[in-house]
């Protein structure tokens, strides 16, 4: 095992240089009744994923159906409230000149709106919404930034609240936290996540004093390089 850590101390030590957020239920408080409420206006069941069903129809039967769900998710962008400890962790990534970025299912606007409400000072680069193709729980998103930022995916961390975030956060090499959260308890045994939190501003003393990590993650590519 080898630490991912803010200030490596140990010739085995791999310094973080970013962090990547989802943002429902991660940034800010989970709004659980939302997806639901997007089946619904689908005609679709819970265990059809939303974006791939929008995907599956005709070209011209797109439009009307992101439509539909930007609606709620419009009335669900007014109820945002920040998650606990937000301020403390944006504030501790940027005294230490951490890149920060979010990568989201959802579209522009809910992720504006959170920016501005709650983060008006932070820079958030780039911002990968759900107009990026494929979505999570593809690694595309999180490659695609983590390209744009020329850091290789082993010194990035996703920090997300669903399978979907962790999966792509998995798959992209990345070490994986999970925002803890009244229906997500299934994931935290699950292989794709590495660290588990209560809190946002726990993932501090996570950077301080290093996250365990192995040397080499399932898909056998190595993390243990500086």
């Amino acid at each position: 095992m080898v630490r991912l850590i803010l200030k490596p101390s140990l010739p085995t030590d791999v310094q973080v240089k970013g962090l990547i957020f989802d943002m429902d239920g991660t940034l800010c408080l989970p709004q659980t009744w939302m997806f639901g409420k997007m089946r619904e206006v689908l005609g679709i069941t819970k265990g059809v994923d939303i974006l791939d069903h929008i995907y599956s129809l005709d070209v011209d039967q797109q439009a009307s159906a992101h439509d539909k769900i930007k609606h709620v998710e419009k009335t669900a962008m007014v109820q945002m409230k920040p998650q606990p400890g937000l301020a403390q962790l944006m504030d501790f990534l940027d005294e230490n000149n951490l890149d920060k970025a979010i990568c989201t299912r959802n579209f522009e606007t809910p992720v504006h709106h959170l920016l501005t409400t709650f983060l008006p000072e932070k820079l958030f680069h780039p911002i990968v919404t759900r107009e990026f193709k494929p979505p999570k729980p593809s690694p595309a998103g999180l490659l695609h930034i983590a390209e744009k930022w020329n850091i290789e995916p082993r010194y990035l961390i996703m920090v997300g609240d669903s399978v979907d975030d962790m999966l792509a956060g998995h798959h992209a090499g990345m070490t994986t936290i999970l925002l803890e959260s009244d229906v997500n308890g299934h994931l935290k045994e699950a292989k794709e996540t590495d660290v588990v939190v209560s809190r946002l501003d726990a993932i501090i003393s996570l950077l301080e004093n290093g996250i365990e990590i192995p040397e080499l993650v399932p898909d056998g590519s190595s993390k243990d390089l500086n």
